[in-house]
């Protein structure tokens, strides 16, 4: 059995309103979710059968807007780095808090139970040639280096071992000009649930719902929702098929209210899906997946 974690940056629980895309179209896998709720801060927590659902606090005690640099890493390491230096920071994890996305991190508190973990997600060649130049890594590629683990780049896509940011790889091919066939979601999402099969944990993280929330474009958060709709549907399938447990969140709002181009103070989601939900029921904000999850693991291994 393995955590299958999937980060999806930016998205949280607004009003049911013409700004926000959740409540704009219908989206099977998040409908799944809540329970055939409204996928808005309305939605109550619900436990149904294997699943689990709850909206989580990503403010974290701090006045202003949360940002992905305080919030990632508080995500992944379960410590309030935004109290910590008294305000939210980003993109980029601050220089006083990058230390946190080592030895604190999931994944060293994973391997230091013997957890093998995988970040999954590849990088083409320019993304390297760029953070290497300025030294600018995002939290979790920093925590994935930090883990002693390879990044992955254009080979593991096409040994299919890894996902593209997109999921389809089509920008690659399209934009990047790189040789690498174009998949379906439903391709991606069996990608990703191989890979668990081999892993303790697996992180997948997907980013363009944040930048589709800062460009306010409906049109284009809709296509960006349709696609990771597929993906999630074939995901939850495949991975309850194979005994694994997905777990969701993000790390701030966005996506939920294109009226504006700033991250909101709305919850987040929170969505587990497959075995041990008991050990996430008194999740109250994002600081607390990192230790439940270690918790959740240790009772896999323990019994």
């Amino acid at each position: 059995m393995s955590l299958i974690f999937v980060f999806i940056d930016g998205i949280g629980l607004g009003r049911d309103h013409s700004d926000n895309p959740f409540t704009s179209d219908y989206y099977e896998s998040f409908d799944r979710m809540t329970g055939g709720q409204p996928f808005t801060s309305d939605t109550e927590a619900i436990q149904n059968g294997n699943a689990f659902f709850s909206a989580i606090d990503a403010c974290l005690g701090v006045d202003g807007l949360p940002q992905s640099g305080t919030g990632q890493v508080t995500l992944f390491s379960g410590i309030n780095t935004a109290r910590m230096i008294g305000k939210h920071f980003g993109p980029y994890p601050h220089s006083k808090i990058r230390q946190y996305l080592g030895e604190d991190s999931i994944f060293r508190k994973f391997q230091k139970e013997n957890g093998r973990t995988c970040f999954v997600n590849a990088f083409p060649e320019v993304f390297f040639d760029y953070a290497q130049k300025r030294n600018r890594w995002s939290s979790t590629t920093l925590m994935t280096r930090k883990a002693g683990l390879r990044l992955n780049s254009v080979q593991e896509v096409l040994e299919e071992k890894a996902i593209t940011a997109e999921i389809t790889q089509r920008i690659w091919r399209e934009r990047l000009s790189l040789d690498v066939p174009i998949i379906t979601e439903a391709d991606a999402a069996e990608r990703l649930v191989s890979t668990a099969s081999e892993h303790d944990l697996v992180l997948m993280e997907y980013y363009l719902t944040d930048k589709a929330g800062h460009e306010q474009d409906m049109d284009g958060a809709r296509e960006i929702l349709i696609r990771l709709d597929r993906f999630l549907i074939r995901l939850f399938d495949e991975a309850a098929e194979n005994g694994h447990t997905v777990m969701l969140t993000s790390d701030h709002g966005n996506l939920e209210d294109l009226s504006v181009k700033t991250h909101t103070r709305n919850k987040v989601p929170f969505y587990v899906l497959g075995d041990g939900l008991h050990h996430f029921h008194n999740i109250r904000s994002i600081q607390d997946v990192t230790p439940l999850s270690l918790e959740w693991y240790r009772s896999t291994l323990f019994g």
